[in-house]
């Protein structure tokens, strides 16, 4: 999977240590095994078009960006089905907004597990898991199903930020619990997904009005801890939001919850929630959306809004230290993706691809990709694959030099991150999931 250029990310699996897993599903979390982007998947196709390379086109339910997760058989994503709201409703419910931003709002929401059949593309469960009446407005750039599951021992941890979180048998379809107590205002919608580390299942919970990270019994959806965050913040409470995803991580011989909150870098005791450390970006740094990648010693991160930076951290000590920073069309939605010494990356709007040396912050390359981005890179194969917002999926060859090897359009939107098992591609859209490859597994 990692080519022989690589000192740095070797050492990945020495300190990036997810809890250990019961029963390991194949894609079992946003950006696959340890949260990096880096899929095993061989015999991948790197052109395909609507009608070339398709296996199966499954159209989906309502409306969400989570990508897929996988265990043998099984593809399950999240979805909304939304019930429009009156104009009169909408003008009331607006007049809470303090931000400025593009947003829509509906007068209902189901939120939905589905299942699909990884070698039919049929859909296996629709089970509904929590309806929400006049929920809060999102961003017309997310939806209410955003976050992605964990799957993990038979069992998928659905979260949706302020709306609650479930708990689905993947055999049997049963809900074995909520929870809809951890409430905040989003001001944009849920973002956020969940990580598991032994039986907790750990939540970022940013908000314009409170901001904390809370950890759930995955047993019975009970609250374990919640830790407010002690970081001093902006005055505006629109900058004090965020929508990061946390990374369990093992520092100096001990798991530490690594998480990025608004303005800070922090550091937790996963089993309690103590705060062990934390440290400023040294600018504003909100709306985070994107996942850091770690190798070794170093953590690699997106600041967020509204002038981001992507900035390395030496993890160990009492607290990390900051290496360098860069800031040229880094992204405040899409993730990094770290490949041997290059850490590559894609600004949200005109698709600005750059290639950093990882150890320096050195630049090697920047090239226009085109399009805007959400979705977060993937590695396998031997190949990048970056899909953007108007459906198009950039195929890349790994390396200092710039050299794409292909541009595949599907109908549609790509919100979601691309996902690689056995010898296919899952390609999530606004309307439908993809499996781009060989039919069989």
């Amino acid at each position: 999977m990692i080519t022989s250029r690589i000192p740095v990310a070797v050492a990945t699996a020495a300190i990036l240590s997810l809890c250990p897993l019961l029963h390991a599903a194949d894609w079992p979390e946003w950006r696959g095994p340890g949260g990096l982007g880096h899929a095993s998947a061989t015999g991948l196709p790197v052109k395909w078009s609507e009608t070339s390379q398709v296996a199966w086109q499954t159209p989906l339910p309502g409306r969400g960006w989570s990508s897929p997760v996988i265990d043998g058989n099984q593809i399950w994503v999240t979805a909304a089905i939304e019930t429009p709201a009156s104009p009169e409703d909408i003008e009331r419910r607006m007049k809470a907004n303090t931000g400025d931003q593009p947003l829509a709002l509906v007068g209902a929401v189901e939120l939905l597990a589905l299942c699909v059949d990884r070698d039919t593309g049929q859909i296996r469960h629709r089970i509904p898991l929590i309806r929400e009446q006049e929920p809060q407005w999102v961003h017309t750039l997310n939806s209410y199903a955003s976050p992605t599951p964990f799957l993990d021992d038979n069992r998928l941890y659905c979260h949706f930020g302020t709306f609650g979180t479930a708990c689905v048998d993947t055999r049997s379809g049963a809900v074995l619990w909520t929870n809809i107590t951890l409430r905040i205002m989003h001001e944009n919608g849920p973002g956020s997904s969940p990580v598991l580390w032994k039986h907790l299942l750990i939540l970022h919970l940013d908000g314009s009005d409170t901001q904390s990270v809370a950890a759930l019994d995955r047993r019975t959806g009970k609250l374990a801890w919640r830790t407010k965050r002690s970081g001093t913040l902006n005055s505006n409470p629109q900058l004090q939001k965020n929508y990061s995803t946390p990374a369990i991580v093992r520092i100096d011989g001990r798991d530490q919850l690594v998480s990025q909150g608004a303005d800070w870098l922090y550091g937790y005791d996963p089993a309690t929630g103590e705060e062990l450390w934390k440290a400023r970006y040294g600018q504003l740094g909100f709306s985070i959306s994107s996942r850091a990648v770690f190798s070794g010693d170093r953590m690699y991160l997106s600041t967020g809004y509204s002038r981001p930076e992507l900035q390395c951290w030496q993890l160990g000590g009492t607290e990390p230290r900051k290496l360098w920073s860069y800031a040229k069309g880094v992204p405040t939605m899409s993730s990094p993706l770290l490949v041997g010494n290059e850490l590559y990356f894609v600004s949200d709007s005109g698709g600005m691809w750059t290639c950093l040396d990882a150890r320096t912050g050195t630049e090697h390359h920047r090239e226009r990709l085109g399009g805007n981005h959400s979705a977060s890179p993937l590695f396998a194969d031997g190949h990048i694959y970056i899909p953007n917002r108007e459906g198009i999926t950039s195929v890349l060859k790994p390396g200092p030099k710039f050299e794409r090897i292909a541009e595949n359009p599907l109908p549609g939107k790509m919100m979601a991150s691309p996902v690689a098992v056995g010898d296919s591609l899952y390609l999530r859209t606004d309307t439908a999931l993809y499996r781009i490859g060989n039919a069989t597994r």
